[in-house]
């Protein structure tokens, strides 16, 4: 059996972490290692280790992740300011944990790349 992501665990309860959003789909938590004032992590309930594992039944819940994204940067108002929204695929581009995630960096100036 395949071992659970971190992820699965706070879901499941075996990790503390506070949930501030959730949905049927979809849960949010903070990063714990921030790179920016607001970092938080969407992450879908169905484990999808990369993008590259993606499917076509999968774009639904892309697409809701994204506009989950959209409404959490204007309830922690930086909406107008401005965020970031960030994708990590395989070890070259820094993902550290197989079960694909979308970071909302914002609340402060993020240098540009």
């Amino acid at each position: 059996m395949e071992e659970k992501s971190i992820f699965q665990m706070i879901l499941d309860k075996e990790i503390e972490s506070e949930i501030i959003y959730e949905d049927d789909k979809i849960f949010c938590i903070k990063d714990i290692n921030p790179a920016a004032k607001i970092h938080l992590l969407i992450i879908p309930k169905k484990r999808i280790e990369t993008i590259n594992d993606l499917q076509e039944e999968d774009k639904d819940l892309i697409g809701s992740m994204v506009l989950v994204a959209k409404e959490l940067a204007k309830k922690y108002e930086i909406d107008e300011s401005g965020y970031r929204l960030v994708w990590n695929t395989n070890e070259d581009g820094g993902q550290t944990v197989y079960h694909i995630h979308l970071h909302l960096l914002g609340g402060q100036k993020l240098r540009e790349f």
